[in-house]
């Protein structure tokens, strides 16, 4: 057997932790170094595995929840909630650097290496082709978790995180710009989708990367950065593939779970139990529902004396990353955006059909073709806070656009992030800065 310490301390010098996963470590392999296409599956399989549940975090910093503060988990959470991000209880959460580095190191294992060890094959593409997107999209999380939301004006300047695109001794893993971390996205989805040809992943496998994920991806690639031409195109391709939606009218299922017509890929955990324990329904969230007409309310939500609490989230069987709903509002909001008011109308009709009553839907229906641009762009991201709830989007959304100020109470004390504050972007961890003295 080859020198497993070596991989060992390689890996360790990637992460710049010593508690990770051993890479080599991996079922149904054991502890061999890869060389078969079984081998580098059971690898990047792992990569899959170790996808961190740092969108549950999120949503404290956000609008979505507040807080118990009776919880036992108060003390993990508190700090999150707060923004208290310069010198947080030493109990208090970190959000999982570490851990998307540590998916990028099985990303880079299969890229570099598969490619040099397995035979030709389609399979073979496929497998490089989802680590090439494994790869993008934890870079891409990176990028929006810790720097600056991406401005093309100022990307090129704008710190953000370290690349480590092979296994190197004498690197030193300096933050590249916005910039270049948004170029090597872009250089993997296109390298993933010359080489991926799975369309869509079948049930109980479609936590894999396919051609219809790999759009949708691309196409909230291209939101955030504000390329609204481009993501209609790559939406209307991922539609092309995957279009169905849940109708709530005749169907009272949560439509992100993973078994539904409408999951593209499902492999976040977005809302552990442990938050979903710890926390009500924010007074704002429950406003912003119509509890009358809207179907989504009574699946989302349990009265819980005057309160209400969170269904959705908390189960493996919710894992959701993409799903066909986040395509019908990125093309309304870019039909939007482009000026195609009319096309957005009914891109967004069509979507919110299976979300409401049809009494709920023909006034909606009057009041959405009265809209202009400014009113259609407003309802548009109030659909997303209410149709991704406590799905990782909205503290993005929010970056992305407003950057508004919100106010959480906690135990009476009110706490405050300002419009545009700069805890909008989060500090590298404590630990890491510790271990990384460049960050």
């Amino acid at each position: 057997m080859k020198n497993i310490t070596k991989y060992i301390l390689l890996f360790i010098t990637v992460v710049a932790v010593t508690s990770c996963d051993n890479y080599l470590d991996v079922k149904p392999v054991g502890k061999v170094i890869p060389e078969t296409l079984n081998d580098f599956r059971a690898v990047l399989t792992k990569g899959y595995e170790v996808y961190p549940q740092h969108k549950s975090l999120t949503s404290l910093r956000g609008d979505e929840l507040m807080l118990n503060e009776y919880s036992d988990d108060l003390v993990y959470y508190k700090d999150i909630y707060i923004w208290k991000d310069a010198n947080p209880d030493r109990l208090t959460t970190d959000f999982q650097y570490q851990q998307l580095y540590n998916v990028i190191f099985y990303s880079n294992v299969v890229i570099n290496e598969a490619s040099k060890k397995v035979s030709d094959s389609p399979e073979k593409n496929q497998l490089i082709g989802e680590a090439h997107a494994l790869r993008a999209m934890a870079y891409f999380d990176l990028i929006n978790l810790f720097a600056k939301p991406y401005n093309p004006a100022t990307a090129p300047t704008d710190k953000g995180v370290p690349l480590a695109l092979k296994i190197d001794l004498e690197q030193a893993y300096v933050p590249e710009s916005v910039a270049a971390i948004y170029n090597q996205i872009q250089l993997d989805k296109e390298q993933a989708k010359s080489l991926l040809n799975i369309e869509t992943q079948v049930k109980g496998i479609n936590y894999r990367f396919s051609k219809a994920a790999l759009y949708a991806f691309e196409s909230r690639i291209y939101l955030y950065q504000k390329e609204w031409s481009k993501a209609l195109e790559a939406v209307n391709n991922a539609l092309a593939y995957k279009n169905e939606l849940v109708n709530l009218n005749t169907k009272s299922v949560l439509p992100n779970n993973y078994d539904t017509a409408e999951s593209i890929l499902a492999l976040e955990d977005t809302f552990i139990n442990s938050l979903k324990s710890a926390s009500y329904v924010s007074v704002d969230l429950i406003a912003a529902f119509n509890k009358q007409t809207d179907l989504r309310f009574p699946i989302y939500f349990l009265a819980n004396g005057s309160r209400f609490k969170f269904k959705k989230g908390g189960e493996l069987n919710q894992k959701s990353s993409f799903r066909t709903a986040e395509l019908y509002l990125t093309k309304a909001e870019t039909l939007n955006e482009v000026n195609n008011l009319a096309a957005a109308k009914t891109t967004l009709l069509t979507f919110i059909e299976k979300r409401y009553t049809a009494a709920g839907f023909d006034q909606l229906t009057l009041e959405i073709n009265a809209m202009d641009k400014v009113a259609l762009s407003n309802f548009i991201s109030q659909e997303r806070q209410r149709e991704f709830t406590v799905e990782g989007h909205r503290w993005f959304d929010l970056r992305r656009a407003s950057q508004k100020q919100i106010v959480h109470m906690l135990d009476g004390t009110s706490y405050t992030l300002t419009q545009n504050d700069p805890r909008y972007t989060l500090p590298f961890p404590a630990n890491v800065r510790l271990n990384n003295p460049d960050l």
